[in-house]
């Protein structure tokens, strides 16, 4: 036995729209809704393109749209791949069904609440662990809810549960492993078999119950996200080292770059450093021909040569010379 994956368009329309099995749709959302409380008694499934049209607005992207207890309207989409803009379009997707819930002249008292419940096969929110998330307008300071919210976000993050099988206790943990593990499932397990509408929704993901159309239909789907899953990836791998290439030719540049300021600032140094020098070296020599006269090109040479150590010991040992020969002596010994 062998089972579609109901992460596939075509399978979670099949399952969850069935027109022939409506409780399945109510207990699915009951789970992520209302945490497995029954919560919704009745229910309506409608076209989800079947909504009014108003001239200038896109089309909606929805997988199943439903009239629930309380005159709400639930629109439900599966989601395999991270698309651009993606959190907007699940913003407008709510937005429009509220929106286009009037007829000319109605009036806002017609208007009903829309929860719009959204199913990732990806990591939306990464600042959180929590499984199934519910947004509505609070205050942003004492989060009180906004009176009559009529807007309502939920977002169930499959790659976050990691349970088993066997640790399986509520309902929304049931439904949220058949979403992830029912391809790789060859019977219907006791826990989920208990279940009457999780075993009604594996019957109709049962491979043996499609035509051959239908097959084909679902593994070209099913080849489509994997393809596309196989770019996002190679896409991921190809940034990746192209930000490494990039990294390393910043990296070389800033070195180079920082390589040019030290050598500024080293030459700057050593330029305040030699120009000491050769003042102190001037100022010896102005001494040197008070004290003994003209002195040699070699002498003169040799001095240039000290160190700036050297020089200082000279500038004190110079008062003592009488001749050039002293002189002569002196740098004999501080060579020796």
């Amino acid at each position: 036995m062998r089972f579609i994956s109901p992460k596939t368009d075509f399978a979670f329309k099949r399952i969850f729209a069935s027109s022939e099995h409506p409780e399945i749709l109510i207990s699915f959302l009951n789970a992520m809704l209302y945490n497995g409380e029954p919560t919704i008694q009745e229910i309506e499934i409608i076209d989800p393109y079947s909504a009014g049209s108003v001239t200038g607005l896109k089309d909606t992207y929805l997988d199943v749209k439903a009239k629930i207890t309380g005159n709400k309207t639930v629109i439900v989409e599966m989601q395999v791949l991270n698309v651009a803009a993606f959190e907007k379009r699940v913003v407008y997707n709510a937005a429009k069904t509220y929106s286009t819930q009037l007829k000319a002249g109605e009036g806002y008292l017609k208007l009903n609440p829309v929860i719009a419940l959204t199913i990732t096969d990806f990591i939306l929110f990464e600042n959180t662990d929590k499984l199934i998330s519910h947004f509505e307008f609070t205050e942003t300071e004492e989060k009180f809810v906004y009176p009559n919210c009529e807007i309502k976000l939920v977002f169930v993050e499959l790659p976050k549960f990691k349970k088993e099988l066997n640790e399986l206790e509520t309902l929304p943990e049931k439904w949220i492993y058949f979403m992830k593990n029912a391809p790789s499932l060859e019977v219907v397990p006791e826990t989920l078999g208990s279940v009457a509408e999780i075993n009604a929704a594996m019957g109709i993901a049962n491979r043996a119950n499609l035509t051959l159309d239908e097959l084909n239909d679902v593994d070209k789907r099913e080849m489509f996200i994997q393809d596309q899953l196989g770019s996002v990836t190679k896409g991921i791998e190809i940034g990746m080292q192209r930000g490494m290439e990039q990294g390393i030719q910043q990296g070389i540049q800033q070195g180079i770059q920082q390589g040019i300021e030290q050598g500024i600032e080293q030459g700057i140094e050593r330029g305040i450093e030699r120009g000491k020098i050769e003042g102190e070296i001037g100022l010896i020599m102005r001494l040197l021909v008070r004290r003994v006269g003209d002195v040699t090109q070699e002498v003169e040479t040799r001095i240039q040569g000290l160190s700036a150590e050297e020089l200082d010991d000279l500038g004190e040992a110079l008062l003592d010379f009488t001749s050039e020969e002293d002189l002569i002596a002196w740098l004999d010994s501080a060579a020796g």
